[in-house]
């Protein structure tokens, strides 16, 4: 079994972390050695849940903080294993996101006395499917486990904070043609040719900025796909436009279904995913704001804060590395974001509430 050494620097910890390839649905060598590693502490009470790993302490404290990190890479692209260069920690999963377990683990291995408990949720399969997400299972199967007062996501966000998501919703917009021969092609109607209205009304559409708590987020709507033929000799009968939106956390997904449905009014519109964001809730995290000492931005994407925030649980996102490398074939984590992050938490766990 490979091993880690918790005892090690945060820079040694984060390549070790790399070095141990963990692509989604082959987390369990890298969840064997962090259990293993977590087990040797004093004072956790550790459990396993498929592939992912949840340590926590019961020292008695009226408040309970959370902190997790996800163990899965997106497939590697020759990037591994680590390598150290320039002040940067390269590697697969070195930004998304082995930096910010790293950091996690640091303080769980060296802050045994903090002035609130606290639950650490190392978790399996979030670049994937949601049904697969290891947060969802244990949320499903062992909700006691994610009970906390406020929970500190390690996702990349330069070692800032990134407060709620935005939410996320995929639809496929259907164009009826009929089918013919290609050489009688006049005796059929294109649909490939009879979508062109819908991606010239997504070019065309201003998507909208929503300010919540003072903070803006940018909504996005597009194509991501286009679909349409059955044979090279054969007028498309249908053409399918595959759209992406991104909307304010203040809008629930079915104010978001309505929204596009309202853009396309005469086409067959699917929705095939609708996630609710999370609102920032910057009134419930202001304390930990502070002690962190950066202005907050808004997180224009999704990520597991949502799940946070579905279970009343105000959430933000804090952890080392740039966001915009993530799932890059040369995403690294810069040395002084790992070294930043690892000290600003242990400061916070250290205060009183």
């Amino acid at each position: 079994m490979r091993t880690i050494d918790l005892t090690a620097d945060i820079v040694d910890l984060t390549r070790a972390l790399v070095d141990i390839p963990s692509e989604s649905g082959q987390e369990a060598p890298l969840a064997d050695a962090v259990e293993a590693a977590l087990r040797t502490l004093p004072g956790l009470t550790v459990e396993r849940i498929g592939n992912s790993v949840v340590a926590r302490t019961s020292l008695g404290h009226s408040r309970r903080a959370l902190v997790a990190g996800h163990l899965d890479t997106v497939p590697a692209a020759g990037n591994l294993p680590s390598r150290l260069d320039g002040g940067r920690v390269h590697g697969l999963g070195a930004c998304d996101m082995k930096g910010g377990v790293a950091v996690a683990l640091r303080l769980a291995a060296t802050v045994p006395a903090p002035t609130r408990d606290l639950t650490y949720v190392f978790y399996e399969c979030e670049e994937v499917e949601g049904d697969r997400n290891g947060l969802h299972r244990i949320a499903t199967e062992r909700p006691d486990l994610l009970r906390a007062d406020l929970a500190i996501l390690m996702e990349p966000s330069d070692a800032g904070v990134e407060a709620g998501c935005q939410g996320v919703l995929t639809a496929d917009i259907t164009v009826r043609g009929a089918r013919a021969h290609t050489a009688r092609a006049w005796m059929g109607v294109n649909a490939a040719h009879a979508a062109a209205p819908v991606l010239q009304r997504l070019a065309d559409h201003t998507p909208e900025r929503v300010v919540i708590d003072g903070l803006e987020y940018r909504e996005g709507l597009g194509a991501v796909a286009v679909r349409a033929g059955v044979a090279g000799n054969v007028v498309p009968d249908e053409c399918v436009v595959t759209v992406n939106a991104r909307f304010a956390p203040s809008r629930c997904p079915e104010e978001a279904e309505a929204y596009v449905r309202g853009l396309f009014p005469e086409y067959e519109v699917r929705v095939t995913e609708a996630v609710a964001g999370a609102l920032p809730r910057l009134d419930r995290v202001a304390e930990l704001v502070d002690a962190l000492g950066a202005r907050p931005r808004p997180k224009l994407g999704w990520t597991d804060v949502a799940r946070f925030a579905a279970l009343g649980t105000p959430a933000l996102n804090y952890g080392p590395g740039d966001p915009s490398l993530a799932h890059t074939a040369g995403e690294y984590v810069p040395v002084e974001h790992l070294v930043e992050c690892e000290e600003r938490l242990r400061t916070w766990l250290r205060q009183r509430p």
